[in-house]
């Protein structure tokens, strides 16, 4: 059996200046995918309600269910430290937030975030929306939620894979 990119997705207050991680969720290399809410810092102000329509989370649920943010990189770090590294969709953006949950958990991150996109070969790339849309359809996946857009990043990476190799 092949073996999955691992894939981290980051849901964020909003976009652009003063925005913050607000859920972190994996796609493990076996399929299994998790994820953590995080509970907003003091200085972490900045809400975005369109943000919020997407995602679908309330900054008092944050509050309510999140986690320390030092215990999310904590996590994270024991589970990609080993890996070395997991990838994602939005680098720009997600590497970022990641930064700015390490910086201020005050540890630094024992793995590094990349881009997907550097796996895709040609093939992959020109299958990659439609194929995305097809599982999207296909299968029961909450999006704009972190551990679910993770897994159907991983679902559409090992689909687009299966078909480039195919020649479909």
């Amino acid at each position: 059996m092949e073996t999955l990119p691992t894939v981290l997705d980051i849901e964020a207050s909003g976009f652009g200046r003063g925005s913050y991680p607000i859920e972190i969720g994996l796609a493990r290399a076996d399929g299994s995918c998790c994820a953590f809410l995080i509970q907003p810092l003091d200085e972490w102000t900045h809400w975005d309600p369109k943000a919020e329509l997407l995602h679908g989370i309330s900054r008092e649920r944050l509050f309510q269910e999140g986690y320390p943010v030092r215990q999310v990189a904590r996590w994270l770090n024991d589970e990609l430290a080993g890996l070395g590294k997991a990838y994602s969709d939005s680098w720009g953006y997600d590497n970022t937030w990641l930064s700015l949950l390490f910086h201020h958990a005050g540890m630094l991150p024992r793995f590094r975030l990349e881009a997907l996109r550097i796996l895709l070969t040609e093939p992959q790339q020109a299958l990659w929306s439609q194929t995305k849309e097809a599982i999207i359809g296909d299968q029961p996946i909450q999006r704009h939620r972190a551990g679910d857009d993770a897994r159907l990043l991983q679902l559409t990476y090992q689909h687009t894979r299966c078909a480039a190799e195919q020649g479909t």
